[in-house]
Order: C-alpha cells, then sequence, then structure tokens
C-alpha cells in the first residue's frame, strides 16, 4: 500500500530548518519534542502525507532571535501556531527583558480547519475552554488504545498478557455464571422439542463459552486460508474492502488479506467455493429457537449488557453479550464454531466474536457520536428526576432529599452538552456568532438555577433561598480562583515537574479578578459602612455592673437604617456597579482580542492558497448543536425548578450550615465538566488554559452572572439585594490575593496547587461550621 507524500514549497522547508535549528537551542525543549521536529527537519517533504502521516508533537519555544512570526500549513495534518509576542504593527521587542516579558509560544498539533477554530477559541479570551474534539478523527489516525477501545471484538489480536487476570475473574462471579446456568437450563428444553436439538447442542457449547470466553474466538463455519505456516514479523490479518455486489460482501469474514510492515507481502489465497443461501430461516427448528427461547436469552443478555455498560470500565462485557444477541444466536447452529486461540500464530485475523479482556482502565477515553461515556451515561438521570419529579409532587415512592440529588447530578451530563454545543456552533462559525453563543448560553448553567431559586424564595416568602444563591455565587467564585486552578496545577504537576503559562495573559485575568471583586463587593463594604449593627439577644442584669453585656448573632442589618439608605444609596451603587463590570468585560475583550492581541496571538494559515485539505466528520452540525442547546437549556431549567422545590427539607432539617450547602453542592457540580476540561489540559502540559478555566468562570460570575440577576431584579422584584455576608467577603477577597501571588513567576508545580487547595478545604471548613444564615 502506497501514499502519496505533499511536498511543501521550498520557501516553507527552508523557513521550516532554520526555525527548528533555534528551538533546538532552547532548554526547555523536551527531548521527544526535539526527536519529532529533528524528524521533520530532515524529511520536511513528508510533513503532510494524508491519512498517514509521521507523529508531529508540540514544538518547543522559539528563542528571543527567533522570528515573531509563526505559520502553519493546513493540510490533512495540521500545526496550531499560538504564538505570544510581537505580531503585526506592533514594535519588536529586543532583548532578554522584552522576551520574557511578553513571549511564550505554544504549538498545538491538530487535524483540520474545525479543529484548529476550537483551539484558537480556546486561547481568545471570553471563549470557556473545551478539551473534547468537535470532529471525528478517523480511526486509522487514532492512537492504538484508542482503536483498542473502539474495537468491535471481531478481530483477534495476539497479546502477551495473560487471559487469567483479576478482571477476568471478576466477570465469572458477576457474570458468567448465572448466563452460563441460564443456557444450561435452556439446553434440555430445546432437546426434548426434537427438532430443536442443534439448537440444544448451541447453548451447550455457549454455556461453557459465556463462562469463560477470553482466549477463545466464535467463527463461522466456512473455508479458511491456512496461515499456519507463514509467519512473518507484525503481520496483519485486516477484512477485505468493500465492494459493491453483495455476494463479496458475504464472504468478507472469509477471505482475509495479508498485510506486514514496512514492505506488503500478498499471499495467494484460493479462490472460495461458491456460497449457498442459508435456509436456516425457513425450518422448524429456527421457528422454534425463535419462539421459545431467543425472547429469555435477549432479556438475559440485555440485561448483562447495562449493567456491564453503566460502570464505564466493564464495556467490553457489554460489547460481548450484545455481539453474541444480534450476531451469534440469529446464526444457523451448523455455522457456530467456538475454537481456543493459537498463541502460536502472531496474526490477526477477523471473526464473529473474541473477547480476551472483561475490564479496561482507558475506556473513560471512550466517546460515541463525539459525546464523552460518562456524559451518556448519565443522561438517563435527567428523565429519571423529570418523571420522579413531576409525577410523584407528594414523595410517595421518592423522598425529597433523593430528588434533590437526582436532579442536581442531572446538571452534571446538561452542562456537558452545553458546553460541547457552545463548542461545536464556535468552531463552525465566525467571531462574532461565537461569541453571542458564549455570552448566551456560557452561563445558562447557573443562570437558570439562581433565578428559580429566586422566584421560589420570593413566592415562599422567605430570604433563605436568596442567601442560598449568595453562597452559590461566592462557592463559584472560591472554587474557581483556588480548587481548579490549584487540583489542575497538583495533577499536571505530578506528570510535569514544573509547568510555564503566559505570565502576562495571567495578569490580565488577575486584574480582572480584582476588579470584579471589587465591584461585586463594594455595596457590601457600603453596608458595613452606613449600616446599623444589629444583636439578635442580649442578656444583661438589672442594676449589676459586674455582669458583663452579652450580646449574640450581631450584623450589620440596613434594613433598620436610615429608611432611605437602601433606596437612595444602595440600589443606585449597586445598578452602577452592574453597568461597569460590564464594561470592564467590554474592555477586556477589546484589550485582549484588538488592540493588544499579541498577548493571545494566534497565527494560523496554509499553504495551498486558504482552501483546505483533508476530510473532517463533524460531529454536530450548526442546527443539530443549537438544538441539543435548546433542548439542553429547557431541561436544565426543569432540573433547576426540582432542585429548588426539593432543597427546603435540607435546609431546614439538615444539620449542616447553609452556606457550606451552597458553596459546595450547588456552586461546584455545574462546574464539574470545567474541572475535567482544565485536569485534561494539564495533564498536556498546557497548564496557561486549565488556569484560565477558572479565571473565565470567575470573571464571567462577576461580569456577567451577577449584572444579569440585578437586571432581573430590576424587573421582577425578587427581593435581591447585591450585599453579601462576611464570610463570603473576606474569603473571595483573601483567595484573590492569594492567587495573584502564587501566579506572580509564571511557574508552577505540585506543591503551589497543594497549596491552592488545601486553603479552599479550609475555607469549605469556615463554611461547614459556620452558623446558618439568619433567614434560614
Amino acid at each position: 500500500m502506497s501514499f502519496k507524500a505533499s511536498s511543501l514549497l521550498s520557501g516553507d522547508v527552508d523557513n521550516l530548518r532554520k526555525r527548528s535549528v533555534a528551538e533546538s537551542t532552547e532548554n526547555c525543549c523536551e527531548p521527544e519534542h526535539h526527536q519529532r521536529f529533528t524528524r521533520l527537519q530532515t524529511q520536511p517533504e513528508r510533513l503532510c502525507v494524508g491519512p498517514h502521516h509521521p507523529d508531529v508533537g508540540a514544538l518547543a519555544t522559539p528563542s528571543p532571535d527567533a522570528s515573531a512570526h509563526h505559520f502553519c500549513h493546513f493540510t490533512p495534518k495540521c500545526l496550531l501556531a499560538v504564538s505570544r509576542g510581537t505580531h503585526g504593527n506592533s514594535p519588536p521587542r529586543q532583548g532578554e527583558e522584552g522576551w520574557h516579558d511578553g513571549t511564550s509560544r505554544t504549538t498545538i498539533r491538530v487535524d483540520n480547519e474545525v479543529e484548529a477554530h476550537r483551539e484558537a477559541n480556546n486561547y481568545k479570551f471570553g471563549f470557556r475552554k473545551w478539551k473534547g474534539n468537535v470532529t471525528e478523527k478517523p480511526i486509522e489516525d487514532r492512537s492504538d488504545i484508542d482503536k483498542e477501545l473502539h474495537t468491535d471484538l471481531s478481530i483477534v489480536k495476539h497479546v502477551e498478557a495473560p487471559v487469567v487476570t483479576v478482571g477476568n475473574i471478576v466477570y465469572v462471579f458477576l457474570f458468567g455464571w448465572w448466563i452460563s446456568l441460564i443456557y444450561l437450563l435452556i439446553c434440555p428444553v430445546m432437546c426434548l422439542t426434537i427438532f430443536g436439538v442443534p439448537y440444544g447442542k448451541v447453548c451447550l457449547k455457549l454455556a461453557w463459552y459465556v463462562i469463560w470466553p477470553f482466549g477463545k474466538s466464535v467463527q463461522r463455519a466456512c473455508h479458511f486460508v491456512n496461515i499456519s505456516a507463514v509467519k512473518p514479523t507484525n503481520c496483519e490479518i485486516i477484512p477485505p474492502q468493500e465492494h459493491d455486489d453483495k455476494d463479496a460482501g458475504m464472504d468478507k469474514d472469509c477471505a482475509p488479506l495479508l498485510v506486514s510492515s514496512p514492505l506488503p507481502i500478498e499471499i495467494p489465497v484460493p479462490p472460495l467455493p461458491p456460497r449457498k443461501t442459508s435456509k436456516h430461516w425457513c425450518r422448524v427448528s429456527t421457528c422454534l429457537w425463535l419462539l421459545l427461547c431467543y425472547p429469555v436469552l435477549a432479556v438475559v443478555h440485555s440485561l448483562a449488557c447495562v449493567l456491564s455498560w453503566l460502570p464505564v470500565f466493564s464495556i467490553p462485557i457489554a460489547k460481548m453479550n450484545g455481539r453474541i444477541l444480534t450476531t451469534v444466536l440469529l446464526m444457523a447452529p451448523e455455522d457456530i464454531e467456538i475454537h481456543a486461540l493459537d498463541k502460536a500464530d502472531v496474526c490477526e485475523t477477523r471473526v464473529v466474536l473474541y473477547c480476551y479482556q472483561a475490564f479496561n482502565v482507558y475506556y473513560y477515553k471512550y466517546t460515541v457520536l463525539g459525546i464523552n461515556i460518562f456524559a451518556l451515561n448519565l443522561l438517563p438521570l435527567v428523565f429519571i428526576s423529570l418523571i420522579a419529579g413531576y409525577t410523584d409532587r407528594e414523595h410517595k415512592y421518592f423522598s425529597a432529599e433523593t430528588v434533590f440529588t437526582i436532579a442536581i447530578t442531572s446538571i452534571i451530563p446538561l452542562s456537558y452538552y452545553i458546553g460541547m454545543g457552545i463548542a461545536s456552533i464556535s468552531a463552525q462559525s465566525n467571531f462574532a456568532v461565537g461569541a453571542v453563543v458564549n455570552a448566551t448560553f456560557g452561563s445558562i448553567t447557573e443562570m437558570t438555577f439562581y433565578i428559580t431559586a429566586l422566584i421560589r424564595g420570593h413566592r415562599a416568602g422567605t430570604k433563605c433561598y436568596e442567601e442560598i444563591v449568595k453562597s452559590a455565587l461566592a462557592g463559584t467564585l472560591i472554587g474557581c480562583i483556588l480548587f481548579i486552578p490549584g487540583i489542575c496545577m497538583t495533577i499536571g504537576g505530578i506528570k510535569h515537574s514544573e509547568q510555564r503559562f503566559n505570565s502576562r495573559s495571567a495578569g490580565v485575568g488577575s486584574a480582572l479578578l480584582f476588579i470584579s471583586i471589587g465591584g461585586v463587593f463594594a455595596p457590601t463594604l457600603f453596608s458595613k459602612t452606613f449600616g446599623n449593627l444589629v444583636c439578635e439577644s442580649c442578656s444583661n442584669v438589672p442594676g449589676n455592673t459586674t455582669v458583663p453585656f452579652i450580646c449574640k448573632d450581631c450584623h450589620y442589618d440596613t434594613s433598620t437604617a436610615d429608611p432611605h439608605l437602601v433606596l437612595s444609596h444602595i440600589e443606585p451603587l449597586v445598578y452602577t456597579v452592574s453597568v461597569l463590570l460590564p464594561a470592564s468585560y467590554l474592555i477586556g475583550l477589546i484589550f485582549t482580542l484588538k488592540t493588544h492581541a499579541h498577548i493571545y496571538d494566534i497565527q494560523v494559515s496554509d499553504g495551498h492558497g486558504g482552501q483546505t485539505h483533508g476530510h473532517h466528520v463533524v460531529h454536530w452540525s450548526r442546527w443539530r448543536a443549537l438544538t441539543v442547546l435548546i433542548v439542553a437549556t429547557v431541561l436544565m431549567a426543569s432540573c433547576a425548578d426540582l432542585c429548588t422545590v426539593n432543597i427546603e427539607p435540607i435546609l431546614s432539617h439538615s444539620s449542616v450550615s447553609q452556606y457550606f450547602i451552597g458553596v459546595t453542592v450547588l456552586a461546584m457540580v455545574p462546574e464539574l465538566p470545567e474541572i475535567v476540561n482544565g485536569i485534561q489540559f494539564a495533564l498536556q502540559n498546557n497548564i496557561s488554559l486549565s488556569l484560565e478555566v477558572g479565571s473565565c468562570i470567575a470573571v464571567q460570575v462577576c461580569m456577567i452572572q451577577i449584572p444579569l440577576l440585578v437586571l432581573f431584579n430590576a424587573f421582577y422584584d425578587v427581593g435581591f439585594v447585591l450585599v453579601f455576608s462576611d464570610i463570603h467577603l473576606w474569603a473571595s477577597i483573601f483567595s484573590v490575593i492569594l492567587v495573584n501571588y502564587i501566579f506572580m513567576d509564571g511557574k508552577c508545580d505540585y506543591f503551589q496547587g497543594t497549596a491552592l487547595v488545601v486553603v479552599y478545604f479550609i475555607l469549605l471548613a469556615v463554611y461547614f461550621f459556620a452558623p446558618s444564615p439568619h433567614s434560614c
């Protein structure tokens, strides 16, 4: 099999060679990256070679003398150059000081223009960061682990690992014995019908197979080529190409094609005899099988599929049961053959079913139509929560705590689908459309809960829900400022001893955080300055001055102060802040995307006149992504409504402080997909995006979500006043100061990340032991 290599222009090759020499002098260049780039230097004509290509890794940071402009070529395999430095009409920086002050370049490998656009959006200010791909990667271009995950258990592979493993033994105790028992019970039933004796024998064979299927293959009885005498190194028997005629399609499992590496070795395959059409569908035994036993086995294997699919890591068991149900049990009994694996044969061949492991820890990467397996498995919880919440309002079958738990968990997959819809639309659209979609749906998860909770509290005539919303807002700020960067730095620092990030862009985010915290808590500081100190209970013995005067539950209350204080001073201040914060956000957009775009400079160009090459399939089209966004938003509003309805027993009867419930469950559960994205960025040594995940959410909370709540309260008065408790004020200010101190030097390790996580848990302990709000 040969491939045509796409050649680069001679000027591009010279530039690539010059850049590689400059980059090889950097101390921060990783050995594997240097080796990969050296291979590119020696063989530049093979930079892009269609679906099969040399592995191109991330390029190292260039030296100060290197060119400020870096381009990548959009071919089937493209490089997205994210350059932060002098660009455009900006004056070039000279010397070491200018280099360390403003330049830092990361080169990321992408597959097509859509993925390049998605990666570019990750580096744009104001866009939520997304890790998952929005296009489908060809199976031949995926890693060996990914190929293994998406196999349909129809290929016999020579595996050095033994089949007697802990996971396989666990399968026997969890699934194998009772499935085998069902087959043993069905076997005499089919034999008693006389006509079903062949199927009775099949049941006996399958009973011994399902109790220990590992290392055994289920094959279709046909004429195979004898390949035992031919044992080339690293040989692979792959299925033949699909043909248009149906007869060739019927025999594709029996006509292997031998391919070896690096040169193909062709083995003459004798012609197969003409295959006769099977008549087993017209037999009496087949009718008895389909009426008596197949429905029972369908229930058994379907149950096994569901039970093994939900834990994710046991998906091979689900695939095996599905293959038995849909293929093996529908074959003619004389065509079913079960063979043990011949370890002397190192070649790969295609069969009906072959399984060698019951569990695989890498299945957390498994995707279906681009959807992560965990988000897919959590989707039924959404419908369960809706059914249980709206049909059992009197809690005859499900308690309020159970419905609340299911509803709050349902927000996790819905947040994932909303994020994937935003990423899909943004990657396939221009900047204006992407910015509108991000601004519209980026905060929809939190806003739906906040608004429904405020409406619920207003109708119930209690301020407790308002305090819960404020706790959730403060918890989101503290979690995004401390926990998300901390956990990403910790996990990333374990894999990479030290990680560097763009201190200039981090400085912009830190400045916006200071502006955000200052604006959000300005009304709180104002109320503490001009409000009255009110105590709930005071004790003193009249006439006895020796007994101290003791007061409890003292707090600042603006309602008992000057009646005009709230209306004439605090409310105008809140509205002023609500206008200035979005204006600051807009200024940040203009600064980072227009006037100082070199901070997030992204150079993407191709060497073929702006035309992209190669074929890619988008998981979700624009209309499909928009439909998912709308449906997920409606479901999110329903789940948020169920959370607010069923949280009342938890608030009134729980011994845990309502502050703690707000800053943990209600604040961080919707952010779990973002936390996972940040951890994945950190593991890929892209700590800059990990840090921006948290800062982006925190800035959006202060500059978009809170002003929207104030605007909503202006049109529909629910009594929301932007005045926070002291614990929220000091915890948020302390978090911002600490994280800015950590980000000063532009590098981090697991110790600094651990410090942030420990401080976050200390604050959680403060919230846990704090008394509940006065209104709850």
